[in-house]
C-alpha cells in the first residue's frame, strides 16, 4: 500500500551528525573514533555546537518564538543543537508547502521541535508519501502533522503498516482506516501489543466481539483508544451497568454513542444522573432515557438540560415523563426548532406527541400540519 522509502532520492549529502550529551553543564561530545589531537578535536566540537545553537536561535527569532520558548525547545530535543540553519530552515519550508499554514508552523515546531533535525529527503518526505496515500481529502495530511506533528518522527515500517494491519484484522475498510489515522494521527505513537490489544479485549469483553461491532466502534470514535482502560473505561461501563443497563443495553449504547464510555464518572456521569433523579425520573426510566438517547448523560445541566425539561414542563405545559417515549427530545435544538415548532401549533390548536413535532425536517412538518400557506419552506 505504501511507497517504498527507496524512492524518495535526491542530490543533497547527507550529514551524520553526532549525539550531544551534557557534561558538567557544557555541551560536549561523543566521539566514536580516534581523534589524535584531543584538545583541538573538542575545541573545534564546541565552537561549531555554539555555532549552531546561535544560528538556530537566530532561526527561531525570524519566525517569531521569543527566548524562552526557543531555549526551551533547546532543553527538550538537544539534537537541536547540532542542527544547521540550512537543515531546519529546508523542513520549515517543506512543512509549508505541503499545506501547513505559515501561522501554525511556530506552534507545530514548539510541540515536536524533532522536525526541525529530522533528515528531510530519508524521513518527512518519505512519510509525507506515505500518510497521502490514505488522504480522502485535499490537505488531511497537513491537518494531521498539526494535530500531532509527532507522526512524523515514527518510523514508517515499524509503526503504520503494522497499525494497517492491525485493524484490517478487525475488519474496518481500508478507507476508513486512513480517515481514522489522518483524523486522530496519535493512533501511530500507540502500542499494538499493550494499549490497543487491551482496549479491543476491554470491548470483547462487553460482549462486543461480535458482527464488526468493534471496528464500527473504532470507526465512530477513533479518539476513544487513546483513554486508560482501568482508569477511565471500565470504570464508566460499571456505572452504567450499576445504574441499570443491561449487557444488550450497553452493547447498543456503546455501539451508538461509543464517547459516552470515555467520560468521567464523578465528574459527567454521576451529576447528570442525579439531576435526572431529581427531576422525578425513576431508575428504569433514566435506563430508558440513556438506551434512547446516551448523550443525556453527557450534556451540559445548565445549558441543555435544564432549559429543555423547563420548556417542556413550564411552557408547553407537558408532564416531565413524556421524555421516555422520545429521549431524542434532548437532541434538538430549543431555540431553532422545539420553541418555534410548539408555537406554530399553539396559534392553530394543535396537539401532537413530541416525535411527531420533533422528529421530522422542517417542510415536512408543515406539510403534516397544513402549514403550508404563508411560509417559507427550507430543509
Amino acid at each position: 500500500m505504501f511507497p517504498s522509502t527507496s524512492s524518495f532520492s535526491h542530490n543533497t549529502t547527507h550529514t551524520h551528525y553526532v549525539t550531544p550529551t551534557l557534561r558538567s553543564s557544557s555541551l560536549c561530545f561523543q566521539i566514536p573514533f580516534n581523534t589524535g589531537h584531543n584538545g583541538n578535536r573538542w575545541g573545534n566540537m564546541e565552537v561549531t555546537s555554539s555555532h549552531n545553537s546561535s544560528s538556530m536561535m537566530w532561526f527561531f527569532k525570524d519566525r517569531g518564538f521569543d527566548d524562552n520558548t526557543a531555549q526551551g525547545m533547546f532543553r527538550r530535543c538537544r539534537r537541536l543543537e547540532s542542527v544547521h540553519e540550512e537543515r531546519a530552515s529546508e523542513n520549515w519550508e517543506y512543512l509549508r508547502s505541503i499545506g501547513i499554514q505559515e501561522r501554525k508552523l511556530p506552534s507545530i515546531v514548539s510541540k515536536c521541535p524533532k522536525i526541525l533535525a529530522l533528515d528531510l529527503y530519508d524521513k518527512i518526505v518519505p512519510t509525507v508519501e506515505c500518510l497521502k496515500t490514505l488522504e480522502t481529502k485535499p490537505h488531511e495530511v497537513a491537518s494531521a502533522i498539526a494535530k500531532f506533528p509527532h507522526i512524523l518522527s515514527n518510523s514508517v515500517e515499524e509503526k503504520l503498516c503494522p497499525l494497517l494491519a492491525f485493524f484490517q484484522a478487525l475488519g474496518i475498510p481500508e478507507k476508513q482506516i486512513g480517515k481514522m489515522i489522518l483524523f486522530n494521527p496519535r493512533l501511530i505513537s500507540y502500542s499494538i501489543e499493550t494499549k490497543l490489544a487491551e482496549f479491543v479485549d476491554f470491548l470483547a469483553s462487553l460482549g462486543l466481539s461480535k458482527d464488526g461491532m468493534i471496528g464500527k466502534i473504532i470507526v465512530k470514535d477513533p479518539c476513544i483508544m487513546g483513554y486508560s482502560v482501568d482508569k477511565r473505561l471500565r470504570p464508566t461501563s460499571q456505572f452504567l451497568k450499576s445504574i441499570g443497563l443491561s449487557e444488550m443495553d450497553l452493547q447498543a449504547v456503546a455501539v451508538n454513542f461509543p464517547a459516552i464510555l470515555s467520560r468521567d464518572v464523578n465528574k459527567v456521569l454521576v451529576p447528570n444522573y442525579a439531576y435526572l433523579k431529581n427531576r422525578g425520573f425513576q431508575d428504569r426510566q433514566i435506563v430508558a432515557l440513556v438506551v434512547g438517547f446516551p448523550p443525556i448523560l453527557i450534556k451540559s445541566i445548565q445549558n441543555s438540560l435544564e432549559p429543555r425539561i423547563n420548556f417542556l414542563v413550564d411552557v408547553m405545559g407537558r408532564q416531565v415523563d413524556e421524555v421516555i417515549d422520545y429521549p431524542c427530545f434532548f437532541r434538538h435544538g430549543l431555540k431553532r426548532r422545539v420553541e418555534p415548532r410548539y408555537k406554530l401549533l399553539k396559534e392553530r390548536n394543535l396537539s401532537c406527541s413530541l416525535s411527531e413535532m420533533l422528529d421530522c425536517n422542517r417542510k415536512k412538518f408543515f406539510i403534516k400540519f397544513g402549514l403550508l400557506e404563508g411560509h417559507v419552506l427550507s430543509n
